[in-house]
């Protein structure tokens, strides 16, 4: 079902076959894993809310207009989730920054990359979340206004702050700026 085009899919979701929906969710459950993650910046939590995130998607999708790109539609939807997660645990105080428990992530991560990715998680998520939408998701930067309910220009905006944000902070963690 590899070959099968995202609107037919869709489609046939729409008709009930879970097969389909299926195989959207192969397609896509690296980008709304990583998007919830951006939120929520805990692993367990952002498979709960990745989980949760297709629920909805699946139960809504009547609602999705054909019209527009898919994967916006499904980040927005994604984010709300995560959001949502986040107020409900507000009581508990949240992480200051995201150590990954998978193993194969620990091994083939370099020094720089472990330090850049320390550096985002850090970082308050109206920066945090578009570089990860654009930069580790591919996302545009319109793509990643319309998720976020931004203008394009303060989505740039929160780029090019959020960038030297990591940048200030990698000088802190002892990184040469040779290395930026």
């Amino acid at each position: 079902m590899g070959d099968v085009g995202e609107l037919e899919l869709i489609q046939r979701s729409l008709e009930g076959d879970l097969e389909a929906w299926g195989e959207i969710v192969v397609r896509y459950k690296r980008m709304v894993f990583g998007t919830a993650l951006a939120v929520l910046r805990n692993w367990a939590d952002a498979e709960d809310a990745a989980q949760e995130a297709f629920i909805r998607a699946y139960e809504k999708l009547h609602y999705y207009d054909l019209s527009r790109k898919f994967s916006t539609w499904l980040i927005t939807v994604t984010i709300n989730v995560a959001k949502n997660m986040l107020r409900k645990r507000k009581a508990e105080p949240e992480p200051k920054t995201f150590h990954s428990e998978d193993p194969a992530t620990l091994v083939a991560r370099e020094e720089l990359r472990k330090a850049v990715k320390e550096a985002v998680w850090s970082l308050p998520e109206g920066y945090r979340l578009p570089l990860v939408l654009y930069y580790w998701e591919g996302l545009s930067v319109e793509e990643i206004a319309k998720a976020m309910r931004l203008k394009p220009a303060t989505v740039k905006t929160r780029l090019f702050r959020g960038r030297a944000l990591v940048k200030s902070k990698l000088l802190e963690m002892g990184v040469t700026a040779d290395a930026v």
